[in-house]
């Protein structure tokens, strides 16, 4: 196993972590990625993302000669594929970017190499990469199917990840895995991969059984949350507290209901759900129902703002948070962004102050409206007349009473009641 190279395709919020573990357990990898800045950023040991810790695991990787970083497919034993799986309109995956590294992956294939599939997908995705790749070189074949010409075989397998950012770099190796393979083989050979650094348990099963697993525990997820996000409607209409309601619930011992906020963001939970919908509309009725309440509470958020503004025709509104979750720069999916988006159009004569500790500029979605500034929570607290707290970052716990002192606020986190 130690002569096995791995090449690992996409180096964002999941890739560039696992790739610099891989490296610093031991593997020799090669990080492929579409952005020649962050490649370059990266093989001079420089983080490309917010995640504690990786900064100097990167540059160990890097010096040791285990990672380097390149914009070119590399021939390798081992592909791990994890770059992004958008949804479409219809809310059915976007397989493009999988698609676009099976073609990259497939002129440097010799035979024996595995491919796996990190990327959080719909069930059978697998199998289409493996379509995929086996239509571009007919001179191979999947391990499992008859080869009577001997050709030489590839293997494939799914394997996701399951970790949480801002302990991405802990939870690499204590996790369990779930290795899905299509193949006994292929199995056996990505255990060997995970299990280079993996302390986790390793569990086998197929696929598309992977696949499965991977949406239903971000499902699940989605499914508490909105329940804790209906409390949060309904209380709101009977004046009670949801979250000395829900504390009091969890005195149950068999209760455990998670807290609400303004929707779901990030790239697994607010999407993958759909994944499961979109495969069987039929018979996926609570996912569907759980993803629709979700998505609706960024509108109840706009609603409470209106209210505060009352009649005041320029208000000065402080968005406090962007990222999808506390304390890290993800954007991805993130309600936070689209409130803020949303009101800066709803109230067009005021003035819209995004805060996000964890990056320096104002995101791209946000540049170009007049009246979106980008400031520090400080400041934006002390220039607004509402002030709505999206995200719970560290920094805004700490936020004195005496500084929300005759302001509006609403708070979709419960942090300053």
């Amino acid at each position: 196993m130690s002569t096995r190279t791995v090449a690992f395709v996409g180096l964002g919020y999941i890739g560039l972590p696992t790739a610099v573990v891989m490296a610093n357990h031991g593997l020799k990898v090669t990080g492929v990625d579409i952005n020649a800045a962050n490649v370059e950023r990266i093989n001079r040991g420089e983080v490309t993302i917010v995640e504690p810790g990786l900064e100097e695991q990167l540059q160990k990787a890097v010096s040791s000669g285990n990672l380097k970083a390149t914009t070119e497919m590399p021939h390798a034993d081992v592909y791990v594929i994890a770059v992004p799986t958008p949804f479409k309109e219809n809310y059915e995956g976007d397989l493009s970017y999988i698609m676009a590294a099976a073609e990259n992956i497939a002129p440097q294939l010799k035979g024996d190499e595995l491919i796996i599939l990190e990327s959080t997908s719909p069930p059978k995705t697998t199998q289409k990469l493996a379509a995929k790749v086996l239509e571009l070189r007919p001179d191979l074949v999947a391990d499992g199917t008859e080869n009577p010409e001997g050709k030489p075989v590839i293997y494939f397998a799914y394997c996701p990840e399951r970790i949480l950012p801002g302990y991405a770099m802990e939870e690499l190796i204590t996790n369990s895995r779930i290795i899905g393979g299509q193949t006994a083989k292929a199995t056996e050979i990505a255990k060997e991969i995970y299990g280079a650094f993996c302390t986790g348990e390793l569990v086998a099963t197929d696929d598309v059984t992977a696949e499965m697993a991977k949406l239903t525990e971000n499902s699940f997820r989605d499914v508490n949350i909105a329940f804790a996000n209906e409390l949060s409607l309904i209380s709101d209409k009977l004046g009670i507290d949801v979250w000395e309601l829900i504390s009091l619930a969890n005195k149950h011992p068999r209760v455990n209901i998670l807290q609400p906020g303004p929707g779901v963001g990030g790239h697994c939970i607010a999407v993958d759900p759909w994944f499961i919908v979109s495969t069987d509309r039929e018979n996926s009725n609570l996912i569907r129902t759980a993803r629709e309440v979700n998505d609706g509470k960024p509108e109840w958020v706009i609603s409470k703002v209106k209210e505060a503004a009352g009649s005041s025709p320029e208000p000065v509104i402080a968005a406090l948070g962007l990222a999808f979750k506390p304390n890290i720069d993800d954007l991805r999916e993130s309600p936070a962004m689209d409130i803020t988006k949303r009101l800066a159009v709803e109230f067009g004569h005021g003035t819209v102050i995004a805060v996000e500790p964890n990056v320096s500029a104002l995101p791209k979605k946000l540049e170009g409206i007049d009246n979106v500034e980008f400031a520090d929570y400080e400041t934006a607290i002390e220039r607004a007349d509402i002030v709505v707290l999206l995200v719970d970052h560290d920094e805004f716990k700490t936020v004195a009473a005496t500084a929300l002192a005759g302001k509006q606020i609403v708070d979709t986190k419960g942090i300053w009641r």
